[in-house]
């Protein structure tokens, strides 16, 4: 019978396996880091486990590649917990890159065009690749110059958002257009939609000033009283 492992102890497990640990570490002397972050220095390996044992902590071997390997005393447990949090943090603000197909014609006119265009630029400023197939019917497929001259019209009018990713290919009957987003466009699109983003009701309360006018009636009401 074959049990289930909970994902957090696979995460766990690999953490452990990427870093040595106390008499898991096969180098004779290590460059020591002690649990304040300050450079020990070079000191054999016996030293620096019996400098750790003695804070009640562990050496952890965090640059194994280095000559020689670089040691850190450090509370083992609670690193491992650090690092499983930022993993997942990673992972969850990793966005899914999809690809988003765009379908055109020969006869597509000029105001669906700018459409697909507009849907295009919104695909790529989200993240996601845009892929227009343009299709061929009938007679249209000996006129293929139309399609490509539409496609590389769409990729000219997005050169400012996106890459192009694949040029026009024929796919049976079919003319397709890969476009990948241009990161540092789209950035600056973030940067620009923060700083328009509405201001919260605080805010704005905040920067409403009451005229003097407006108080002068409270003023009489209560010397009338």
């Amino acid at each position: 019978m074959c049990c289930s492992v909970p994902s957090h102890v696979e995460r766990s497990a690999a953490i452990r396996d990427r870093l040595r640990i106390n008499n898991r570490i096969r180098a004779r002397e290590v460059r020591l880091i002690d649990e304040n972050g300050a450079q020990v220095g070079i000191v054999p390996i016996r030293d620096a486990l019996l400098m750790a044992e003695e804070r009640g902590l562990d050496l952890v071997e965090v640059a194994p590649n280095a000559v020689p390997p670089v040691c850190r005393i450090l509370d083992y447990g609670k690193f491992r917990y650090e690092q499983s949090k930022k993993e997942r943090e990673a992972r969850k603000n990793q966005k899914q890159v999809d690809v988003k197909q765009i379908r055109l014609e020969p006869k597509t006119d000029e105001h669906d065009l700018d459409v697909k265009a507009k849907q295009a630029r919104r695909f790529l400023l989200d993240g996601d690749k845009v892929k227009f197939n343009l299709r061929f019917r009938g007679r249209e497929i000996f006129h293929q110059e139309i399609g490509l001259e539409m496609l590389e019209r769409m990729a000219e009018e997005l050169r400012d958002v996106s890459v192009v990713e694949q040029r026009p290919t024929m796919e049976g009957r079919v003319l397709t257009l890969l476009l990948a987003p241009n990161q540092k466009a789209r950035t600056q699109a973030q940067r620009e939609r923060q700083q328009q983003a509405p201001r919260t009701p605080t805010q704005a309360k905040s920067q409403v000033s009451v005229p003097a006018s407006d108080a002068a009636p409270d003023d009489q009401a209560d010397e009338e009283e």
